[in-house]
């Protein structure tokens, strides 16, 4: 069997349109939120049951992962280790664990709860007693429709406006994946096991790009001439700091402006090497999430 969590979630539901695209023959459980929309589980005509629970309630987790064989860990990065403990001790055969690039990031608090789990997930499969191969996938940011949170605040942010203000001329580079590629990746995974096993891969973007280029095309589908000026790194950390101070902490961008000044840009040539990821351009997938943009604002006009 294999127990899923995080399916209706925004990469999650691309997953599951793989395994309805191909078929999937075995059995699925799926771990969902009582409030969560699953239609598409519901109507998918795959071997699918739903079970909802507290991903932090270690009873719960054990009872899961009865006669399961594999997991596909797409939901929440926290909940790792205890998953990959509950998973050793069920003699799980296989774990893949949605992670993220975010581990590389030169700010302490930005990576260093990431790199702690990757760290308890490492020492508990060198045990010499564990059985269950674990394989970590990381992500970059991640964009493709109107669920994410990373391009389509940038989507909305350039419709509005016609001047916008980016960090150090937005020369630092990103490598933003899509949705779809992931989906299609985990699934690859999945069916890969050989290649895979006891793996880790970085999943990103066809190629690196600047943030004010990234910003450029969206302007472009608009068919608008936006105006970027440039703010310093120092500067726009300060006026972060300010928004946190007169929000009384419920607004804090911190960590987002000291991330928009370091480049966050990673190959993804293992993934290629082994399973054959090959991921769409940025020009093509922010093509497909402005059209999807500008139809979901015309129906609300």
């Amino acid at each position: 069997m294999l127990l899923v969590t995080g399916i209706t979630g925004h990469t999650g539901r691309y997953f599951l349109q793989e395994l309805i695209n191909h078929k999937y023959r075995g059995a699925i459980r799926c771990i969902v939120r009582e409030s969560s929309d699953t239609s598409l589980i519901d109507n998918s005509g795959l071997n699918i049951e739903k079970v909802s629970g507290d991903l932090d309630d270690p009873n719960f987790i054990n009872t899961v992962m009865n006669d399961v064989e594999t997991i596909m860990h797409i939901y929440n990065i926290h909940h790792s280790p205890l998953i990959v403990k509950t998973a050793i001790n069920k003699n799980v055969k296989r774990a893949i664990l949605i992670h993220t690039t975010g581990i590389y990031s030169e700010f302490k608090y930005a990576s260093e709860e990431y790199k702690r789990i990757e760290q308890k997930i490492k020492e508990l499969t060198n045990d010499p007693k564990c059985l269950t191969k674990v394989t970590i996938l990381r992500p970059s940011m991640i964009y493709g429709d109107l669920c994410d949170r990373n391009m389509s605040k940038f989507i909305k942010m350039i419709d509005k406006l016609r001047v916008m203000l980016v960090i150090n001329g937005g020369n630092s580079l990103i490598q933003p994946v899509n949705a779809r590629d992931l989906g299609a990746a985990f699934y690859t995974v999945l069916t890969t096991s050989h290649e895979t096993d006891g793996k880790a891969y970085d999943l990103t973007g066809e190629k690196p790009i600047k943030i004010v280029d990234a910003l450029k095309l969206i302007s472009n589908e608009f068919n608008k001439k936006t105006v970027f000026i440039s703010v310093p790194i120092d500067v726009g950390v300060l006026m972060a700091k300010i928004f946190k101070i007169v929000s009384f902490g419920k607004v804090d961008y911190i960590e987002k402006v000291q991330r928009m000044g370091e480049d966050r840009s990673y190959s993804h040539k293992s993934a290629t090497n082994d399973f054959g990821y090959k991921p769409m351009s940025f020009k093509n997938g922010i093509k497909i999430e402005v059209a999807e943009y500008v139809e979901a604002k015309q129906k609300n006009e």
